[in-house]
């Protein structure tokens, strides 16, 4: 919708309907000395030399003149409506629905129609819809944007303000209803030169001018379009261009290009600058472009536990500004700022500048000493030492190995076969005492008692696996 009431701007536009009294269909103009006194209190300016083309709206009806060779009209209505019906002046209807061909346009919306007529029919016109005051019947004319030129110094990160105004006729137009039918707007255009960052990059719309009073614009509805800047774009050589835009056309402005210098805020961190538990960091900015004497700086920093501490640097001079941040912990610091001074050429500016981010590194640890013990039970050093075979340093060959072996293997034998020889020895000695009178029996039980309590644990447990149970 704010498209088209750019376009409309850039037609010529009719003065504000003044005259209150109804009008009989076919009713010539209102007299000369009306028309002027009109045209010195309406905002929009009639312009042409030949004809007078901003046409009184009396009571929905108006007379288009002999030579009038295009015609735009815009009528505002009630809200949600339907479009109006054109009659002309020999009564045949136009309906936006019935539109057709290459010299009548209708644009509508919601609540306001816009119709553009080549050649209309001389005469008496009418309007049937519900039209609410205000609306009026313009002309193709000359509309012109004029804004302010940006300025010979701009950075990349700028936040800025621009204001525009629209003319008809070299005078202002202030009419409020203007903002719901034109739109406009800024774009940066790249130049595409090799010798620039910006070289081949696309176009960026910067701002959108508004007569609302939000944002930086001063006065809503005072005439003056007030438009924000971010210049969040690639530094480089790029062309302004405004634009008016309307529904049915757009115009154009294009400025001569201009430069975007690159972010002149220079930031740079010292590591335990202000002792072991701060680190300094530091700020200035590019000289040639910037006064440093005027920077006053307000930022925050993002601590790696995710800690937000917002600081302001507001003392004036010519040094780096200067800034400590707390050194509790390690991690990836972050620092984000707005900065505020003036170019070398005493324009004032507020810039937002691109985080800065910084590393510190976990400290290591000392390695810890490594005792005998410690080195004994490493099981990386014992392992390479295994191959060393400890016999072959004491000189032990195969013939001793042999005869360990052969020794080893031998006593096994004796002590089996001394078990055997000492079972068969019990056996035949309990045999013989079965035959003895019970005393010589006794006697031998007595003195076979302190024989085994005699004998080792080992062959004791051994014996007594052969014994035979008692009668």
């Amino acid at each position: 919708m704010s498209r088209a009431l750019l376009t409309i701007l850039s037609v010529a536009l009719a003065f504000t309907v003044s005259a209150q009294e109804p009008a009989e269909q076919g009713a010539e103009p209102a007299p000369e000395a009306t028309a002027r006194q009109a045209e010195s209190e309406s905002p929009i300016a009639l312009i042409g030399n030949d004809y007078e083309n901003g046409i009184k709206l009396l009571q929905n009806r108006f007379r288009i003149d002999h030579n009038v060779k295009e015609v735009t009209m815009v009528f505002f209505r009630e809200y949600g409506s339907a479009p109006v019906v054109l009659v002309r002046p020999d009564g045949s209807k136009i309906f936006q629905s019935q539109v057709e061909g290459e010299d009548i346009f209708w644009f509508d919306s919601d609540t306001y129609d816009m119709i553009s007529i080549k050649n209309p029919v001389p005469g008496p016109w009418q309007a049937v819809g519900q039209i609410i005051e205000g609306s009026r019947v313009m002309v193709l004319s000359d509309i012109a944007l004029h804004a302010e030129p940006l300025p010979p110094i701009l950075f990349s990160g700028e936040i800025l303000k621009q204001t525009a105004y629209l003319t008809n006729g070299d005078k202002p137009i202030d009419y409020s209803q203007f903002r719901d039918v034109v739109e406009l707007t800024i774009d940066l255009v790249s130049t595409n030169n090799p010798n620039y960052d910006n070289f081949g990059a696309d176009d960026q719309q910067i701002a959108t001018f508004e007569d609302n009073g939000r944002g930086m614009d001063e006065a809503p509805l005072d005439g003056v379009f007030t438009g924000q800047f971010n210049l969040n774009v690639p530094a480089g050589e790029w062309q302004p261009v405004f634009r008016v835009t309307t529904p049915m056309f757009t115009r154009e402005q294009v400025d001569p290009p201009l430069r975007l210098y690159p972010n002149p805020v220079k930031i740079d961190v010292e590591l335990d600058g202000g002792g072991n538990d701060y680190h300094k960091l530091l700020i200035d900015v590019d000289r040639d472009l910037v006064d440093i004497n005027t920077l006053l700086v307000d930022g925050k920093v993002r601590y790696p536990n995710a800690d937000v501490r917002n600081f302001s640097l507001t003392e004036l001079g010519g040094d780096v500004r200067e800034y400590l941040i707390i050194a509790y912990d390690y991690g990836i610091f972050r620092v984000k700022m707005t900065a505020y001074g003036k170019t070398v050429n005493g324009r004032d500016f507020i810039l937002d500048v691109p985080e800065f981010t910084f590393l510190v590194a976990e400290p290591e640890l000392p390695e810890p000493e490594v005792t005998e013990s410690a080195a004994d039970n490493n099981v990386d050093e014992v392992i390479p030492e295994q191959p060393v075979i400890s016999d072959e340093e004491e000189g032990m060959d195969d013939d001793t190995l042999m005869m360990w072996l052969i020794i080893v293997n031998g006593s096994i034998v004796g002590v089996g076969l001394l078990g055997a020889i000492v079972v068969i020895v019990l056996r035949r000695g309990k045999g013989k005492g079965s035959v003895q009178p019970a005393k010589a029996k006794a006697d031998a039980k007595a003195a076979a008692k302190p024989a085994e309590a005699a004998r080792p644990g080992f062959l004791g447990g051994l014996l007594g696996k052969f014994k035979k149970p008692k009668d």
